[in-house]
Order: C-alpha cells, then sequence, then structure tokens
C-alpha cells in the first residue's frame, strides 16, 4: 500500500510522515504475509526496513533518493531460525510485530491528523 500524494507534499515534515506511512504499512502488509504462512513448508520470513533509510533522508533533506524508500528483505532482518520444514516464521515475533506496527501506524495518522489541524488553525484563524 503506497499513499499518493500527486505532488501535494510540500513540506519536510509532511515527506516524513507520508514516507513513514508508507514503510510502516508495507510492513503490516508483510508481517500479514508471514502469519499467512506460518505453516507453508520452505517460506522464509520477510521484514520490512525503512528507519534507518529515513533518517538518513531526514538529516540530509533529500526524501527523492531511492534508498529513502522501505526494504523488503527474507532471513537477514528476520533473524529467525529456520524450521525442519524450512519455515523461519516465528508466529509469536510476528505478532508481537503486528501490535508494534499498529501502534505506529496510529501514532503518525495521528501525527498527520494534528498537522492539518495546524494547518487549519493557521488558514482560519479557530
Amino acid at each position: 500500500m503506497s499513499f499518493a500524494t500527486d505532488g501535494l507534499v510540500t513540506d519536510g515534515v509532511s515527506r516524513a510522515l507520508h514516507s513513514a506511512l508508507n514503510g510502516v504499512a508495507l510492513r503490516q502488509s508483510t508481517i500479514a504475509d508471514n502469519i499467512a504462512n506460518v505453516d507453508t513448508p520452505g517460506y522464509r520470513a520477510r521484514a520490512v526496513a525503512f528507519e534507518d533509510s529515513l533518517r538518513s533522508a531526514l538529516v540530509s533533506g533529500a526524501f527523492e533518493v531511492p534508498g529513502a524508500d522501505p526494504v523488503v528483505a527474507t532471513a537477514a532482518l528476520t533473524e529467525t531460525p529456520v524450521g525442519p520444514d524450512g519455515n523461519s516464521v516465528d508466529l509469536r515475533k510476528e505478532t508481537l510485530a503486528a501490535v508494534q506496527s499498529q501502534f505506529q501506524y496510529q501514532m503518525l495518522t495521528r501525527a498527520v491528523s494534528d498537522k492539518f489541524d495546524l494547518v487549519r488553525t493557521a488558514v482560519t484563524g479557530q
């Protein structure tokens, strides 16, 4: 899932929130795939990394660089041992990651809402 902006994201805070929302949404989708394949022989759990690239983009101020995109990777990021059937999904770990990801998403959507409230207050004076 990607949040399209059609060029409407103009300031750094909005771009950072947009990038973070895309990263968390991709993470949620990846976690759901992992959970759905918990009993699939040979399935390797995947994980999404975006915080480091987002941090680098924030420091440099450049959100258009390819490295600022979330990355989905197998095994190396998950650090979960592979079972006898070749599956590396740890249901407890995935469930915890799903809850954490949901909290991140809620915080980010709250930040977006608060930002729009500030803009509305600045425009209307109320």
